[in-house]
């Protein structure tokens, strides 16, 4: 697998993916809160190590038999796209983003009750420990370590942290006037169609 295709899949993956996710919002409410540089170093960085993360507990994976490992990425590309799609066709309006805004919310209130000063190191602390939290065992990370097992994982490290960096500026730069206009319905359409996507082009490859 070329570095190209698997920095393309990474980018274009998380990007749909993060966008209106909890980690966002984490972001979007800390950079109301707090210095915006230092809440986009701190979530930046943990969005980072969860991609490193992932990405070598995708290339652990690989260790075992390769028409194995291809088996189990298209199964979970397929499995996971045709999901998001259904969720996405049940979905009785475009949808918003309020359970995923009041989930944020909620976790920022319990990290913050009682504290009334912050020095940087502490909002680096805060910001990098809500998000790497919130990101484990998210949809992203399980995506993150099937296009690892799949792609070349430097390509996949590439486009990830730069999907990661986009999206992280959103939120701490506008998250809360872009959230309003975020159809739910279409970023899990989308999602779900390049899920499938990306697991046909796996199942294409694996018959060449």
């Amino acid at each position: 697998m070329s570095i190209l295709t698997g920095f393309t899949a990474g980018l274009l993956l998380i990007t749909l993916s993060e966008l209106g996710d909890k980690t966002f919002f984490i972001g979007a409410i800390l950079a109301m809160r707090h210095s915006r540089r230092w809440v986009f170093t701190g979530v930046t960085a943990a969005l980072l190590a969860m991609t490193i993360l992932s990405v070598l507990i995708g290339q652990v994976v690989t260790a075992l038999p390769h028409v194995y490992v291809q088996g189990v990425a298209i199964a979970l590309f397929l499995g996971f796209g045709g999901k998001l799609l259904y969720d996405a066709w049940s979905m009785a309006r475009p949808g918003d983003l309020d359970h995923e805004q009041a989930d944020a919310l909620a976790a920022v209130e319990q990290r913050e009750q009682g504290l009334t000063t912050w020095s940087t190191g502490a909002i680096l602390a805060e910001a990098f420990t809500l998000t790497f939290m919130a990101e484990w065992g998210d949809r992203t990370q399980l995506a993150t370590i099937t296009l690892a097992a799949a792609h070349h994982p430097i390509g996949i490290v590439a486009g990830a942290s730069l999907g990661h960096t986009i999206t992280t500026c959103i939120a701490v730069i506008c998250g809360k006037l872009v959230a309003g206009r975020i159809s739910e319905r279409l970023l899990t359409g989308l999602g779900g169609g390049l899920f499938v996507l990306f697991g046909l082009i796996t199942a294409l490859r694996m018959g060449t």
